[in-house]
């Protein structure tokens, strides 16, 4: 095996031309084999196991036919697993139970639009249906209950593409019926009974209203006056998460009067509150709640890494179990109504992630799945969390994979520097977080440190944390960016002229902020659906976001004031395109309902405007991402021969990678070693 290994790894750096490869790239190539791009992001072996209420049967997405569909088996049997679903041509990637155990529902869009429906398959008969049977709608799952079998509440805005009505869905029938017209609310939470107890209204603060929905023979009734708000500063960090099933008890993750988000119950009754998780520096970031009472057992908190506190002692002692059994970070993915069997994961980072049946009663495990076989024994590596430092002093809780052969002592630092991909996270309110991470993985094994930062405007870490990137964009979020290149350059990670800049949404927009802003900091860049002009994004954004257009507005500028459009213009990099000086490769999807196609068209075109070489790569079957696996290779093995040429790191050729994808490169064939080849 070794020696085939190293007749691997010498072709593929003959590939790429061995001699111009860089010291890291070569160490990393003496070090460890180059791992397949199909192992890293081809489909998984299974995925999403999730056990049926009842426990009967157990549920995963797991391919047919090159695409993941649904598949299901008796929990005694599960050799005798066989398909639900036959989707050709988009994977399926959510599904859930229905509440009594007989059908599995999964919601999936067309082509990337986002437009979602929902779809149901009888486990017996396997019999499918389109359970919102409509166009250009998007399904929202309002409530299941343990308590009632034959319905789901949803919400659906076919009537106005803005509000999403409340709908009765009969799940024997399929019958839909209205509840309650949302016309002006975002939102409502039911309670176990699908009673609508809390609605939800945006306000001009940039926050939310909440509203008290009271059950008359009329139907349901919104109260005429707010019970609480939100402004501006606690919108991302609080909300009603779900009532108890008794419908005594509503809590929320709130960080009204705090910074950090607690999680608090309120007495449905009384209005009365007491906190039941906090922690001074990350906000809660999720829960336990009993399958049949729904109340709260256990919280975590992820400041750098999960941190998980229990409310009840069994469940406590569980845990703690099966910390002891299990070798990596775990999670309780699904459990059962009686709670007699959980499927728990373990992501060991260093190898890939697995996910086993535990039966709480006798302490016993059994692996269900490894979700990527083909990696084990992989030459994976170590994340690192590392606390940097930024200008004006915040704490930016950052993440560091570094190449094979770099760190022999494994102190997070290489014993010489090594090029580096800053990977930049979307939202931009979202976040990075510690685990396996198969980006990471990817580029440390071609010979990168990779480093992903929290930077101001991430969520997780408090209100202020967030609210510092308000009106930011372009400017301190990114000097953010630029303060972890220089960390690691003075860290001795990389060198200051070999840090190449990469990320998808948010982080796309970083990237193409990175190239105009600060155009002699990065050796190169790769946008992956990123906004490139911040006015025509806000006037592109779906419709169901409209609702939500003030804190766009607050936190990003307003194109409706003088001075906000002028904010809005000077952040975008459109109008910095002439200053690009270092290469740039754009991947975009047709279909991007968030980040429509003509944000990449506009830059693309500016810089051909004025002769800037550009690699423009279109997927005319994609949306905000590629979600087929042989589009998100494809792209990828243009990234990854674009950064040898860049950062001279190693390189799999692209092969038939392209062809086999939907992809079309409209412009800059030539800028992309091998791709005019590969096209050939």
């Amino acid at each position: 095996m070794k020696i085939l290994n190293a007749i691997l790894v010498g072709v593929l750096m003959t590939a790429t031309a061995a001699s111009a490869l860089s010291p890291a790239a070569q160490a990393a190539a003496q070090a460890a084999p180059l791992i397949e791009r199909a192992k890293l992001f081809g489909n998984p072996s299974r995925a999403g196991a999730s056990l049926a209420p009842d426990g009967k049967h157990l549920a995963w997405l797991a391919p047919r036919d090159g695409v993941m569909n649904i598949w299901v088996a008796p929990i005694d049997q599960l050799d005798a697993a066989k398909p639900l679903t036959a989707s050709k041509d988009r994977p399926i990637r959510q599904m859930f139970w229905a509440p009594d155990s007989s059908m599995v529902m999964y919601i999936q869009d067309k082509a990337g639009d986002e437009n979602f429906l929902l779809y149901g398959i009888d486990v017996q008969s396997g019999a499918e249906r389109t359970l919102t049977p409509f166009e250009k709608t998007r399904v929202q799952v309002v409530s299941v209950s343990p308590l009632i079998k034959d319905r789901i509440l949803v919400g659906l805005n076919n009537r106005d593409p803005q509000w999403h009505d409340i709908h009765s869905l009969d799940l024997k029938t399929g019958k839909l019926t209205e509840i309650l017209r949302a016309d002006g609310y975002a939102g409502f939470v039911a309670d176990a009974n699908h009673a609508l107890r809390l609605a939800l209204r945006p306000n001009a603060a940039g926050g939310m209203d909440y509203f008290t929905v009271s059950s008359t023979a009329a139907g349901p009734k919104v109260a005429d006056k707010p019970v609480a708000s939100t402004g501006l500063d606690d919108s991302l960090t609080t909300q009603p998460v779900g009532f108890t099933t008794d419908g005594r008890t509503l809590y929320w993750i709130d960080s009204r009067g705090r910074n950090t988000a607690a999680l608090v119950a309120q007495d449905a009754a009384t209005g009365s509150t007491r906190i039941i998780g906090e922690n001074a520096r990350a906000d809660i970031s999720n829960a336990m709640s009993n399958p049949r009472t729904g109340e709260v057992e256990a919280y975590a908190v992820t400041y750098l890494r999960d941190e998980w506190t229990s409310l009840d002692p069994k469940i406590g002692a569980d845990l703690e179990w099966l910390r002891k059994e299990l070798k990596g970070d775990i999670s309780v993915t699904s459990r059962t109504l009686d709670d007699r069997l959980w499927t728990v994961a373990v992501d060991p980072v260093v190898a890939p992630a697995s996910v086993h049946l535990y039966e709480r009663q006798a302490k016993t495990l059994k692996q269900l799945y490894v979700s990527r076989p083909e990696l084990v024994g992989a030459p994976l590596q170590a994340m690192h969390p590392v606390e940097i430092r930024s200008r004006d002093g915040l704490t930016l809780p950052s993440y560091l994979t570094l190449p094979p052969g770099s760190d022999a002592d494994g102190d997070g630092v290489p014993a010489s520097p090594v090029p580096m991909v800053l990977l930049v996270h979307g939202g931009p309110w979202a976040r990075d977080d510690y685990g396996y991470n198969s980006y990471h993985q990817w580029l440390a094994n071609r010979g990168y440190a990779v480093l992903a930062v929290n930077f101001r405007g991430s969520t997780g870490f408090g209100k202020a944390f967030i609210s510092a990137g308000d009106l930011e964009w372009g400017r301190k979020m990114h000097d953010d960016l630029i303060d972890a290149v220089d960390w690691a350059v003075k860290r001795g990670v990389a060198p200051v002229d070999q840090v190449a800049i990469m990320g998808g949404s948010y982080g796309g927009y970083a990237t193409l902020a990175g190239l105009t802003f600060t155009p002699t900091t990065f050796a190169c860049g790769v946008d992956i659906v990123g906004p490139s002009n911040l006015e025509t994004l806000l006037k592109t954004i779906p419709p169901y976001w409209v609702p939500l257009i003030e804190q766009f507005h607050q936190r990003m500028g307003n194109p409706n004031t003088p001075d906000g459009l002028a904010l809005l213009k000077e952040r975008s990099p459109l109008y910095k395109a002439g200053d690009i000086l270092r290469p740039l490769l754009i991947g975009q999807g047709a279909n991007d309902p968030r980040v429509n196609q003509a944000e990449s068209d506009q830059i693309v075109s500016a810089m051909q405007a004025k002769g800037i070489p550009v690699t423009y790569v279109l997927f005319p079957d994609e949306g905000h991402g590629f979600a087929r696996p042989e589009n998100n290779i494809a792209f990828n093995a243009v990234t990854e021969n674009f950064l040898a040429g860049c950062l001279k790191g190693r390189a799999e050729p692209i092969g038939e990678t392209v062809k086999k994808s939907s992809a079309k490169v409209p412009v800059g064939v030539q800028h992309t070693p091998g791709l005019e080849a590969a096209l050939k």
